[in-house]
């Protein structure tokens, strides 16, 4: 598979796998923006500007050229040369590039190119190898160092997570226990988003699902009927919500979204949220409002004054923040607007350990709405040192090694159930960061024994550092990436064709205030798309990590009938979420995409990688000896004549 894997690659490709932009390529630092120091602006001004980014993109990328050879492209430092020329201001982010080689060297080490999500980490990885506590010594010290190489990771670093019991509005009233480290966490948190304790509660949950199932689970739908979303592809977690509110006699509706730009149906959904009721005075709520600030898949960022429209039509409003950028919130910052709900992310180091747990905030004004209900999926925090001695204070035999697991629920490692077999201490410490509680006697004793102890001031070297960046400088170097990307991946056309292009674009194409996600396929020389799957398989032996989605609510105007007939498809059990409706309704039509997502960490190395990836598939011959092969690994049954 490696000997494959070698072969497939262009010499583009290979080249981005072994050249570093860092310390071959400089940028020169020359400061990060400050808006204090900049001359102001016109109205207008700012308006031409804007006008004027897409039309420079086009003729600034790749002008009047087509490529249709992979190994055409040019190189790595010429395209970067080339980048630079076409957005000068990208220099002026070089601060990230710093941190990034500081901070974050194991991305240069591994050569791992991260496109599959999108949020905000909390630590660095350099923090993480300094990260003091006894199971990092122990554990370390077990581990052999190979040279020009990062140290060993550990599978629980800085916290583990415990589930609690309890209903969300009793705990949102008068909270529970909590380690110290949860205070600090939730506290560092609530500045970071600029959310204020006197106006929010804020309860951990274990995922993005999680929160939008509680919510669901404890939202009046029998009175306050309406649930209406915004979302251009299948969520599992507004799944969730649907499936919750359902039952307990919820009306479901969505929004649509325009062929092929994928704007939002802006006629339709004014309709669904303007109450017929033509009264002053709203005693009853119309229901719940639930909106993503831009699409985690398309990039599709959507207008502030829909939050507004709902509000005055008697709606609740929930704000899904998990795909917005770093410091996107500081644009939003709740000042002008303060939704009921407010649900976002955070993972632990990026590139390393997605792992971590989501934030439900909610307006304290709005929780006496809250109904009483037995509900699952919040979680507190539990320093990992406390974890680790809950391991190594016992005997260390099997048998009472299961017993902990069973006083404390179920130890897990990522979806399948861990056992631990005469493990060494490190190997103990596998698989402990999902460790069930449930508000047993032994959660609520590492909790009191962690607040009697001093503990020294935890740093949140991620949140740090992109607080010490600030808005500007990340929104501008991200605006540059991805609307290279996307102007680059439609130069890749196939050879001996009419201009049949390699790839199509989901939603947004260049623009200058599309979100940092990007939604697409790949298509062969007879036009017929390659499985979004096979795509994402093929980058991950490349080293590249992609995701993959479904697109929905489409809305085709008669013109586009004709073309509704050839891209829209059933969802396959590939792209469908485990809990999800049944496949009798247009909500089971879609297109199934790939996705690509630029973390602040992204450089142009990443995405030169991506797009000489992309570009292989120009050669008819790579595609169809990959499709064959990927059809015979998954082919369950073969008929022999």
């Amino acid at each position: 598979m490696k000997e494959d894997s070698k072969k497939m690659q262009s010499p583009c490709l290979e080249e981005a796998s072994q050249v570093c932009l860092h310390g071959c390529c400089p940028t020169p630092f020359l400061g990060s923006h400050d808006p204090q120091t900049r001359p102001s602006k016109t109205t207008n001004t700012s308006a031409a500007c804007r006008r004027d980014f897409a039309s420079k993109t086009t003729s600034s990328v790749f002008p009047n050229t087509q490529f249709t050879n992979h190994e055409s492209l040019p190189s790595l430092h010429e395209s970067f040369a080339e980048f630079t020329k076409a957005y000068p201001q990208y220099s002026d982010t070089g601060r990230v590039d710093q941190i990034r080689g500081q901070e974050y060297y194991h991305l240069s080490f591994s050569n791992h190119t991260c496109l599959d999500y999108l949020g905000t980490g909390l630590f660095s990885y350099s923090q993480l190898q300094k990260h003091e506590s006894p199971a990092y010594r122990i554990a370390s010290s077990s581990f052999p160092v190979p040279p020009q190489s990062p140290p060993p990771v550990l599978d629980i670093p800085f916290f583990g997570v415990t589930y609690k019991t309890g209903n969300l509005k009793t705990l949102l009233l008068h909270g529970g226990p909590a380690s110290e480290l949860e205070s600090a966490v939730r506290t560092r948190i609530m500045s970071f988003l600029n959310v204020s304790e006197n106006d929010y509660s804020m309860v951990f949950t274990a995922n993005k699902t999680s929160a939008f199932k509680l919510v669901a689970e404890s939202y009046p739908f029998q009175s306050n009927r309406k649930l209406l979303s915004v979302y251009d592809y299948e969520s599992e977690a507004i799944e969730a919500m649907t499936n919750s509110s359902e039952k307990k006699g919820g009306r479901v509706m969505s929004a649509e979204f325009s062929w092929p730009r994928l704007r939002i149906q802006s006629s339709k959904l004014k309709n669904m949220l303007v109450s017929k009721e033509k009264k002053k005075k709203m005693k009853k709520r119309s229901g719940l409002f639930v909106f993503p600030l831009h699409s985690r898949m398309t990039g599709a960022r959507y207008p502030y004054l829909w939050m507004s429209i709902a509000e005055e039509n008697g709606w609740h409003v929930l704000i899904d923040a998990c795909a917005l950028g770093p410091k996107d919130m500081d644009s939003f910052g709740l000042s002008l607007f303060r939704p009921d709900f407010l649900i976002c992310s955070f993972y632990k180091v990026f590139g390393e350990n997605p792992s971590g747990f989501a934030c439900l905030f909610v307006k304290k004004s709005t929780i006496p709405i809250l109904e009483t209900s037995t509900t699952s999926g919040i979680v507190g925090l539990i320093p990992a040192e406390k974890l680790f001695q809950a391991v190594t204070e016992s005997p260390g035999t099997d048998t009472e090694v299961e017993n902990l697991a069973s006083q404390s629920g179920r130890i897990e490692k990522g979806k399948t159930t861990y056992e631990v077999q005469h493990a060494e201490v490190a190997e103990k410490l596998k698989g402990l960061e999902m460790i069930e509680v449930s508000e047993s006697d032994k959660a609520i004793e590492i909790i009191q024994d962690d607040n009697l102890k001093q503990k020294e001031e935890i740093e949140f070297r991620g949140l740090d550092q992109v607080d010490s960046l600030g808005l500007v400088t990340i929104s501008n170097r991200a605006r540059c990436l991805i609307n290279w990307l996307v102007s680059a991946l439609l130069k890749l056309q196939h050879p001996n064709t009419k201009g049949t292009p390699l790839v199509r674009i989901y939603g947004p194409k260049v623009k200058f205030d599309r979100g940092p996600a990007i939604a697409f396929n790949v298509f062969d020389w007879k036009g017929e798309k390659i499985e979004p799957v096979l795509v994402q398989k093929l980058a991950d032996r490349s080293n590249i990590s992609l995701s993959y989605g479904f697109l929905h609510h489409i809305w085709f105007a008669d013109k586009y009938q004709e073309e509704k007939e050839k891209v829209m498809e059933r969802r396959s059990s590939e792209t469908k979420s485990g809990n999800g409706n049944k496949g009798k309704d247009k909500n089971d039509m879609g297109i199934a995409v790939v996705t690509a997502a630029l973390g602040f960490l992204a450089n142009f190395q990443d995405i030169y990688k991506l797009w000489a990836f992309v570009a292989q598939f120009l050669d008819a011959d790579f595609v169809e000896k990959e499709r064959w092969r990927y059809t015979c690994l998954n082919q369950k049954t073969i008929e022999v004549l």
